[in-house]
């Protein structure tokens, strides 16, 4: 039922996106170095690869945005040297970060952190389009790294961010949650991928200045999350032979 309402609704929520899309306050990625290594111990080879989030906007350095964070988490939870490589493309939808894949490192990773999703919501692309691309996105990253472990990130309930108007707010919202149960039932049918939601405090003061992405503070603990919530007894083991 909620499906064509959205569309139905759309001659009254263009006008409020119109509106969002020339008056947003819009920040840069995070600068600083898209590659690192962090920890001590056998090697892990992270990759990031996404969009806002892996290209760190909101945050002024990306080892503070979620990249740097994540890695930093596992380094310590795993006693690991963990050798991370963030491939980030601003306001790029799922279609785009397949074009991604081509400039990825050579070397394979033995965890790899997708994010994709919001600009797909704003971009009205449908759920079946949405499903088709990311299973090729899956399916290409999975050919460039065949052993690892790719974390799919949830799509965030876009009904807490800030920046967002009412009822537009509550749209995207429900849109956003359409595409993420695409996003879970692709993890579930597809070997060594796993689905995490990514967490969204209904609080202003986890987002950025422009109300839409989250801080350093926050990419903090989704960091933290994220590790705590990996199933690592699936993995086995993770990077070269490191038990956890």
């Amino acid at each position: 039922m909620l499906r064509p309402l959205f569309w139905l609704s759309l001659p009254v929520l263009l006008p409020q996106a119109l509106w969002l899309k020339c008056s947003a306050r819009r920040l840069p990625p995070a600068t600083g170095a898209r590659a690192g290594v962090v920890g001590q111990g056998k090697p892990l080879k992270l990759l990031l690869l996404g969009d806002s989030i892996v290209d760190g906007v909101g945050v002024e350095r990306l080892e503070d945005a979620l990249p740097g964070q994540l890695a930093r988490a596992l380094a310590m939870r795993c006693g690991a040297r963990v050798e991370w490589h963030a491939s980030g493309c601003n306001g790029a939808r799922c279609r785009e970060l397949r074009a991604q894949l081509a400039r990825l490192p050579v070397a394979s990773a033995d965890l790899a952190f997708v994010s994709v999703g919001v600009n797909d919501v704003t971009g009205l692309t449908t759920a079946g389009r949405f499903a088709l691309q990311l299973r090729a996105l899956l399916a290409g990253l999975r050919a460039h790294s065949p052993a690892a472990l790719i974390v799919l990130a949830g799509i965030p309930p876009m009904e807490h961010f800030p920046a967002l108007p009412t009822p537009l707010r509550q749209a995207l919202g429900w849109r956003a949650a359409r595409l993420d149960s695409v996003g879970r039932a692709l993890a579930v049918s597809s070997p060594g991928v796993c689905h995490l939601p990514t967490p969204v405090p209904d609080d202003p003061a986890a987002f950025a200045e422009d109300g839409y992405h989250p801080n350093a503070r926050a990419c903090a603990r989704w960091a933290q999350t994220l590790v705590a919530s990996l199933d690592l007894a699936r993995l086995h083991r993770l990077g070269n032979h490191i038990v956890v």
